[in-house]
């Protein structure tokens, strides 16, 4: 019997096949070929358009050009496998970490996101600006509340001020932001200048720890804009082959490095 994780692997490869296909497609018939749901096609959908593989319109994507090769579907496409096995890896680790009652926030993080999967059986407040938690299935004690504001489209994040006093409003017991890179040097960086303030914003309304949840090749790396510096990090969630010394200096400085098996 196929594990789940193998089931949505298949399901994302073919809608991959039927995009390079297709170039355009519609969810209510690609839903019938699969014999999935429209929310879990929109679902996927969604990850490939934070992956800037496809443009989402009403009811359907377009897929972006240049972006798939034939090998990426027929061979398996490892970097996207990888990448995606990370991703639900560590978010499962970090919503272990929530308790039942907990009051939490999330950033526009596709990994954070995630995250929304593996909240079950726990009543659990999720505040976030991540526009596509709208669509993520979860349990039902769980409360999503979107802190409006100003759309960023390219991520679908939610920003400005806005967004900022809604935070202000809020005291969580943990905080996970994903990150674009982070190190010892540079702290917690990010591509998207307008996310900085959010960032910060959720680690300083934050009154228990503050958890980053990074791939293994965010560790180490910087990205131009700043959202906080390492030491307001607690616990770093990765997975096993990141930079071991800048591990080593994260851990030397006080920082929990959690490295999580990939395909437990």
């Amino acid at each position: 019997m196929k594990s789940s994780k193998s089931i949505v692997l298949a399901r994302q490869q073919a809608i991959l096949k039927l995009l390079k296909q297709e170039r355009r497609i519609d969810v209510d018939t690609v839903s019938a070929r699969l014999g999935v749901s429209p929310t879990t096609v929109r679902r996927d959908l969604a990850m490939f358009e934070e992956q800037k593989l496809v443009k989402r319109f009403h009811g359907g994507a377009e897929l972006v050009e240049g972006t798939l090769k034939e090998e990426d579907i027929f061979l398996g496409d490892a970097t996207l496998q990888k990448d995606l096995a990370q991703k639900e890896a560590i978010a499962s680790y970090a919503a272990a970490l929530v308790a039942d009652g907990d009051t939490i926030f999330m950033n526009s993080s596709s990994t954070t996101l995630m995250m929304l999967r593996y909240l079950k059986g726990k009543h659990v407040v999720v505040m976030t600006n991540n526009g596509y938690a709208v669509n993520m299935p979860s349990d039902e004690n769980v409360s999503v509340i979107l802190t409006g504001g100003q759309l960023y489209y390219r991520r679908k994040s939610l920003v400005g001020e806005f967004a900022l006093q809604s935070l202000a409003k809020i005291n969580a017991d943990k905080a996970f932001l994903g990150v674009g890179g982070i190190s010892v040097k540079d702290g917690i960086t990010t591509s998207v200048l307008q996310e900085t303030a959010i960032n910060e914003a959720m680690m300083r309304r934050c009154q228990g720890a503050c958890y980053v949840l990074a791939a293994n090749t965010k560790i180490g790396r910087a990205h131009n804009f700043i959202s906080g510096t390492i030491d307001q990090v607690n616990t770093l969630i990765t997975c096993k082959g990141g930079d071991a010394r800048e591990i080593e200096d994260m851990r030397a400085i006080g920082i929990d490095v959690v490295e999580c098996d990939v395909g437990r």
